[in-house]
Formats: C-alpha cells, structure tokens, sequence
C-alpha cells in the first residue's frame, strides 16, 4: 500500500509537470510497523532521508483542491509522521539553533506532539486532510488552518494585510497563500514549522523569553497569535505543556518511526504529565544566531542530479528541477547543490538538458 501510495505521487507529479478546530478522539491506536527508513543511517546527523520520496510538495501545484485533499486525506500515521521529519531534516541546522535543542530525535518528537494536539496525526483516518475554521470562506479568519499541525492562513505570504505579518524568518521560503499552497500537505508543514520558528523570534525579540520558556512560548504563539509569558495558570497545561508530555511519550515510548499515536487526555501519556514536564527536554539554550550553514549531504551521501534527495537519479529529479526553473516550487540548499550538474552556481536550461542527459543513459 505503502508503495502504491508512493507510486502514485510520483505519477501525479510528471502528470502535473507534463501539462505544465474540532477534534475526535480516536477509539484506538493503529497499529506498528517497522521504521521506513533504513535503521542502519544515523539519523542524529543525516536525518531519516525521504523513504516516501516526498518533494516540495505532496501534490500537483495544478491539481483541483479537492485532487489535493485527497491525496493526503490517504497518508497513513506513519507517513504524516515522516512528512514532518522531511521538512526538520531540510532546516535543521536553522531549527535545532532557535530552539537551543541538539538531539534531532526530541525535535521530530516535539512536532509529533504538536501534530498530536492538532491533529492526531491523522489518526482518525483522515491522514494529512484536516482543516478548521473555514466557514467564512478561504482565507477570511485568521484562524482558517489546515494540515497536521493545522497551520493558519496567517503563516502565507499574500495573506490579508490586516493579519499580523510574519516576515522575521528569512531562512525559510514563505509561500503565498493560494488553495494549492495552503491545502498541501507539505507546504503546509513547511510554513507550520515556519510560523513557530516566527514566534520563537518574537519570544526572543519582544518578550523577553529565555531557555525553555522560548519553545513553550513558540508553542502558544503559534495556537493564539501572542508568545508572550502569562502565567502558569490555565493556558499552559491545556497547549503547550500537552504538547510537551505527549512529545516526551512518543520518544520514550519508542513511537517515533511507526503508526502508534496517542492523543490529548490519554491516560497512557499521564506519567508524563507529571511534575516538570519540560525536564526531559534538556536545558539547550534557544538562539538567534545567524545560520551561516544548512546541512548539505555529506560526501558520500553526495550524488550529483539527486535533486530530491532519495538517493537515486529518475525522473523525478527532472521533475523537481524542471518546476523549480518554471517557479512552481523552490529548492532548497542542499537540493540546490546536486541540482547544480555544470556547477557554476545557478540554476538553468543546462543543467536540466545535463540531467536529462545523465538520467536517460543510465
């Protein structure tokens, strides 16, 4: 099924390149299977790598939205969970130093959390297909969200003038807000790590946040718009202190690499919920320090023309470089890079025809 899925993501993509809230608990958890990447990699500094081969999106920019939902209402627990990892693993170096946090296991955790409270990872079957807030129409409310970490509307370049902007994190392209930026799954993922990382910068900047209470702020602000500290009464249990407790489940338990998920009020989760909930999460200090490097594959994960990063050179890499050219999707750094077949820095007709070239004589 898994493949299947796969396959069909591929075909949808070098079709669309031709033609160029409310949630339910679950009754129970779905059931284990074995992590999808290969257990031999060290994930601690290569990441899971893209076992899905997921691009910069998960759907055809062209597709219908009703196309696109469907597609990630089909992603299994497991999937969702590696879409997210996809998304840390391409800004790590810019995520790991905001949130002061080193073991990349804790991160993938933390966003499992917050995927949980929002989503439940797609444990209800709905996979990546959940939106809130949308009665008044596309992108009226603010709170108009969408996706696994149900990203608001607010996140997207373009959005309404009147929303608060969040233009303080260069690192990370800001897409625009259309139906098929906003209803991707990875897109969405994308600006939902975006907006947090926004809210760090605020917490840091304007508030006067510091250790911990950056990421705990991050959290709120991401849910409420303001990062500000309030107090530990109330809020902080319910959002960003569930979050947390259900993250440190989820690394303890050994549920990172499967379909297990758990969601809010689980008892299984209480022991977590006791005493200092942020403890397990270490004493990292969050920075703002300026990211002069993004991880790039290292020499021998190197292979020239891989352009989505799946360790092989196809179809799919002229794919993802021939939308990339017509500005249908942006790479990032280290795509960049194996995208650069003459080498000289920039991106252009050549290193496609070079490409074609290499994959089609193979």
């Amino acid at each position: 099924m898994q493949i299947m899925k796969c396959i069909h993501r591929i075909v949808s993509g070098l079709l669309a390149a031709v033609m160029a809230g409310t949630l339910l608990l679950p009754s129970t958890a779905a059931a284990s299977e074995e992590m999808a990447h290969d257990p031999a990699r060290d994930v601690q500094t290569q990441g899971v790598g893209n076992p899905f081969g997921y691009g910069e999106r998960n759907t055809p920019a062209d597709a219908s939205t009703e196309e696109i939902r469907a597609i990630n209402h089909a992603m299994s627990v497991q999937e969702v969970k590696y879409a997210l990892y996809k998304e840390i693993d391409e800004h790590w170096d810019l995520i790991s130093v905001r949130l002061g946090q080193t073991d990349r296991e804790k991160v993938y955790a933390l966003f499992l959390g917050i995927g949980t409270r929002e989503s439940t990872l797609g444990g209800n079957g709905d996979g990546a297909d959940i939106e809130t807030a949308q009665g008044q129409g596309f992108g009226v409310s603010s709170a108009h969200a969408y996706g696994t970490l149900q990203t608001a509307v607010t996140a997207f370049a373009d959005a309404d003038p009147t929303f608060m902007k969040e233009e303080d994190v260069p690192e990370m392209y800001q897409y625009s807000l259309t139906e098929a930026n906003f209803y991707d799954a990875i897109v969405s993922n994308h600006m939902g790590i975006r907006k947090i990382m926004h809210f760090v910068h605020v917490g840091m900047t304007q508030d006067g946040l510091e250790g911990y209470q950056v990421v705990r702020g991050a959290l709120k602000g991401f849910n409420t718009g303001w990062s500000e500290y309030s107090g530990e009464e109330g809020y902080y249990k319910n959002y960003p202190d569930e979050i947390i407790a259900l993250a440190r489940w989820y690394y303890e338990e050994g549920h990172l690499y499967d379909s297990v998920f758990t969601w809010t009020g689980d008892q299984r989760v209480d022991y977590c919920r006791e005493g200092d909930v942020w403890a397990w999460w270490g004493d990292g200090v969050p920075s703002l320090a300026e990211i002069t490097e993004t991880t790039l594959p290292s020499e021998t994960d190197f292979l020239r023309g891989d352009v989505n990063l799946d360790q092989k050179t196809d179809l799919t890499d002229i794919v993802a470089l021939q939308r990339h050219l017509v500005k249908l999707d942006v790479l990032q750094e280290a795509q960049f890079a194996q995208a650069d077949m003459d080498e000289n820095g920039h991106l252009d007709i050549l290193d496609l025809a070079l490409l074609k070239h290499l994959v089609f004589s193979e």
